[in-house]
């Protein structure tokens, strides 16, 4: 009935519906939820755009990518300068002049860099054995205790001397006063939300929501010449070699009658006592005004089977078990999984596009 099933409308299967209608493909995208966007679906409160399932801010240093995605809609010039909060004191992030100015009352950059060095040296560690040690060697005490320390053990749920060290590998540190939290070339915010970016890229294919494909897989699977699955890869296999893990996220939204909450797009709570890591006020993306706010608090959660997953634990005993799943889905012809659950890495979006567009390639061309 249809060349191809696209199981998910997130971006990864929005992308790849587009490419296929394009090319004259007839495609069926089915989504459990009852709308489509994925974890970038955007709804319109107040006026306001919300990011529904936490901040999405679109970077990219990929010219072809970033074309690619103004082909559906206008971005806005939003800059991503999130703010920590730590009790009472604010602090800009990535790790820059600003905050170290804020911490040590520093003013140069050589100043800044011995004073790291110093408290780096002073830790004594040679080979960091855990997230703990790795943090404090590349950073020092100070900004571990303020800045790290809370955050990531409420973000991972264990203290961070429980956690490998390679989660942080290297930690953003600048030397100059810029708050711009990423390098890339291209940033920004799409201008009405990121829902009107997939309407645009489904509106030739059929899309069924509410959907559940496992269901009824064995009659999906029968319906297409291909299937582009965007679900979980363990699920798919009905979990042979057990679960893959993951940490989970619960939001809770609130409309408040202010017309400015935080003064910031996000802030983030590094303190462990406050339960959630940070706090998103949505107007800020796209500069809005009004007598009304709308924040979200982001709460991370253990995740069991049956939850969305959005951070995948990629430490040494769930990479085992997912290329095993690998294994399966490369002999698989039929069958090809893409997308963060798919592929159980976690992908910033223009990632996902590029990644969707080489697999239209592949297969279309």
């Amino acid at each position: 009935m249809y060349d191809y099933l696209i199981v998910g409308a997130g971006l990864f299967g929005a992308v790849f519906a587009h490419e296929a209608t394009k090319r004259g493909k007839k495609c069926l995208v089915i989504e459990k939820r009852n709308h489509i966007g994925g974890n970038v679906y955007t709804k319109e409160v107040c006026g306001i755009n919300v990011h529904e399932y936490g901040a999405h801010i679109f970077h990219t240093s990929d010219k072809e990518i970033w074309e690619y995605i103004n082909n559906f809609a206008e971005f806005n010039n939003y800059v991503n300068s999130p703010v920590a909060r730590f009790g009472d004191e604010l602090y800009n992030l990535p790790f820059n002049m600003n905050t170290f100015n804020k911490l040590w009352g520093v003013i140069t950059p050589k100043q800044a860099k011995e004073k790291i060095a110093k408290q780096v040296c002073e830790a004594g560690i040679k080979e960091p054995k855990n997230l703990k040690e790795q943090a404090i060697s590349l950073v020092g005490k100070d900004i571990y205790e303020k800045l790290v320390e809370g955050y990531t053990r409420k973000q991972w749920g264990r203290p961070c001397n429980e956690l490998p060290s390679f989660i942080i590998k290297r930690l953003p540190v600048r030397f100059t006063y810029d708050n711009n939290y990423f390098n890339d070339r291209y940033q920004g915010i799409p201008i009405g939300g990121y829902s009107k970016i997939i309407e645009k890229m489904l509106e030739n294919a059929e899309v069924r929501l509410e959907t559940d494909f496992f269901e009824n897989k064995e009659e999906f699977l029968n319906m297409a010449d291909k299937v582009i699955f965007t679900g979980m890869i363990d699920e798919y296999f009905d979990y042979k070699f057990g679960e893959l893990e993951y940490r989970s996220l619960r939001f809770e939204t609130e409309i408040l009658d202010e017309d400015n909450y935080q003064g910031n797009a996000v802030v983030n709570y590094t303190d462990f006592e406050t339960p959630f890591t940070r706090i998103i006020e949505h107007k800020h993306f796209e500069f809005g005004t009004g007598d009304k706010t709308v924040i979200t608090r982001e709460y991370p959660v253990a995740w069991k089977k049956g939850m969305e997953g959005y951070y995948p634990l990629n430490n040494s005993k769930n990479e085992e078990i997912y290329n095993k799943y690998k294994e399966l889905a490369d002999a698989d012809n039929k069958v090809i999984f893409g997308g963060r659950l798919g592929l159980y890495k976690y992908l910033d979006m223009h990632v996902v596009i590029k990644q969707a567009l080489e697999l239209a390639n592949k297969e279309l061309d």
